[in-house]
């Protein structure tokens, strides 16, 4: 008979295998693991098996193996970790694509009933319709205020009603009625909470960025960094051609406004004394245009005239005639 080990032999095998998954994964990521069972914890394992270990644990030995670890090994940034261990969490050791391993822990998800003193994670909606309930049953309607109607022997629920709402406790009628009606209105599952990748922690609606996301986000930061060192006078990479351009438009004007000029204002100048040779400058292009249609007209008109030419001779007229 095998001997079972002690506390003291598992909390040493526990340590080694945390600082064992430490060194080999610089990806990890914090998931609550809240209403959470065995079987689905287990099932979570199974799809995550090749390139992702999922360990469970106490917090306080999660961070004393943590401290302990980079104190020995001089890594100071898996202290990163200590802040992040709050609640009944777990954490996610994985070298694969981190996007593509949280969507496949957010499939292992388990419908739930609406139990007793549980805090609503979401909003609960009885929808109308038949409940399939015998009369006798319309006293739990009545408590909840849900607008009812006897249809055929049973009772039917005539309009929608918002039975819980998101972050309040679940009561015993609540419970009971939808135990009754058979909805499971919450589902559990590992929630990623934080990720860890090498010594940085970030937010998990970072994976869901695209790179059109990104390219849309830098170039915000560019335009405000532009309107900011515009606004202050300040140069910068962003703002130079503006800046350049801005002086270059102070220049014109006190050329235009006083008698200093230089070659590029000359023409400016002369376009204002005279606005006619702004339709000077189209003129070559519409006389091109018109010179350009007699030419094409012309051998058409001389086709024509032969063969009246020829009409003349075969009716034996001449000239003199």
């Amino acid at each position: 008979m095998a001997v079972k080990p002690t506390k003291a032999e598992k909390k040493i095998a526990y340590d080694e295998k945390l600082c064992q998954l430490l060194e080999q994964y610089s990806q990890i990521l914090i998931a609550a693991a809240d209403n959470v069972g065995s079987n689905q914890l287990q099932n979570i394992r199974r799809g995550l098996r090749g390139d992702s270990v999922v360990l469970m644990g106490k917090n306080t030995m999660m961070k004393r193996s943590i401290r302990l670890h980079a104190e020995r090994t001089g890594n100071t940034a898996y202290l990163n970790l200590i802040p992040l261990l709050v609640g009944n969490v777990g954490l996610i050791f994985t070298k694969g694509d981190l996007k593509e391993v949280s969507e496949e822990v957010s499939k292992y998800k388990v419908g739930a009933p609406a139990r007793v003193g549980l805090v609503a994670p979401i909003d609960v909606v009885v929808p109308p319709g038949n409940t399939g309930l015998d009369p006798s049953q319309t006293s739990f309607f009545q408590v909840l205020n849900i607008p009812t109607k006897i249809n055929k022997g049973t009772v039917e629920i005539i309009t929608a009603v918002e039975l819980i709402k998101k972050g309040d406790k679940v009561g015993s009628s609540e419970a009971a009625l939808l135990a009754k009606l058979g909805i499971r209105p919450f589902s559990y599952g590992l929630v990623v909470l934080t990720v860890y990748d090498n010594g940085s922690t970030f937010s998990p609606e970072v994976l869901d960025l695209t790179e059109e996301d990104l390219i849309e986000r830098f170039a915000s930061g560019v335009s405000m960094v532009t309107s900011l060192s515009l606004a202050i006078s300040y140069p910068t990479l962003a703002a130079a051609p503006h800046m350049f351009i801005n002086a270059y438009k102070n220049i014109l004007a006190v050329a235009l406004a006083t008698e200093y000029s230089y070659p590029q204002a000359e023409e400016v100048k002369e376009y204002l004394k005279d606005p006619s040779k702004f339709a000077v400058a189209s003129a070559p292009v519409a006389a091109a245009a018109s010179a350009a249609a007699p030419s094409s007209a012309a051998p058409v008109e001389e086709k024509k005239e032969e063969p009246a030419e020829e009409s003349d001779d075969d009716m034996g007229f001449s000239l003199f005639d």
